[in-house]
């Protein structure tokens, strides 16, 4: 199976994502590095979603984009080419589901971590500042785009409430706008460009980001069994 992807890079790192598997993705300090991450990548999104992974993985790149952005740190602003057209209600319905799905097995994951406060991670700061380092901040992290990536297209949306409460009122604001489906694009902050399509891709991918981020880290700082691994991570 060819896995259909989007390279956002620049001298300091790449960012692949794949098309046909909404919010995968790889990232390494060169192309060939992501490219090879890939196929792994897939494999688990495929566990997480309960699909059966295909023998033959292979990411072919088609489309690429040059980037100012700290790719190293996952900054990004790429618009796929098929995020501009239309939806229908069955493929929005189901990125809908998938975006919920994602917020829910992230806060499934969350309140297993049995101290919310604690982390063996060191200080960083990244573009958007410190990187957050405990469960607790990953979380807040994660559930506080909601506002903004709603905003971007137009809708007006909070972040009240728990992950998966607030996204779900995102979508019930998207839905009373009788034209949602034509997936219109909107130049939103900072020049970048949105869509609908995109808005949904950017929250299951944001959510595996920190999600990574927050099994590896609670999984070695405590008893990992007590972990739920509800991304199906490699261990």
């Amino acid at each position: 199976m060819i896995i259909r992807c989007i390279l956002e890079h620049n001298e300091f790192g790449a960012l692949l994502y794949a098309e046909n598997f909404t919010g995968a993705f790889s990232r390494g300090k060169t192309k060939e590095i992501a490219l090879e991450k890939m196929p792994n990548e897939i494999k688990s999104y495929l566990k997480w979603r309960g699909k059966t992974s295909p023998k033959i993985l292979e990411p072919k790149i088609i489309q690429e984009k040059i980037s100012c952005l700290n790719i190293a740190d996952a900054d990004t602003d790429v618009l796929f080419d098929s995020e501009k057209e239309p939806l229908s209600e069955n493929e929005y319905f189901e990125l809908k589901r998938l975006a919920l799905k994602s917020a829910d097995d992230f806060l499934m994951l969350y309140n297993s971590v049995p101290d919310k406060n604690s982390s063996t991670l060191p200080h960083r700061k990244t573009f958007y500042g410190d990187v957050p380092r405990t469960a607790e901040e990953m979380y807040k992290h994660t559930k506080n785009v909601n506002a903004y990536y709603w905003g971007e297209i137009g809708i007006k949306a909070n972040n009240t409430g728990t992950i998966v409460e607030c996204r779900k009122m995102g979508f019930d604001e998207l839905e009373r706008h009788s034209n949602y489906l034509c997936n219109k694009v909107f130049n939103g902050s900072y020049d970048e460009q949105w869509s609908l399509k995109k808005v949904l891709r950017r929250f299951v991918w944001h959510d595996r980001i920190h999600a990574k981020a927050l099994f590896r880290m609670a999984s070695f700082a405590f008893d990992a069994d007590y972990i739920l691994n509800t991304f199906k991570f490699e261990k």
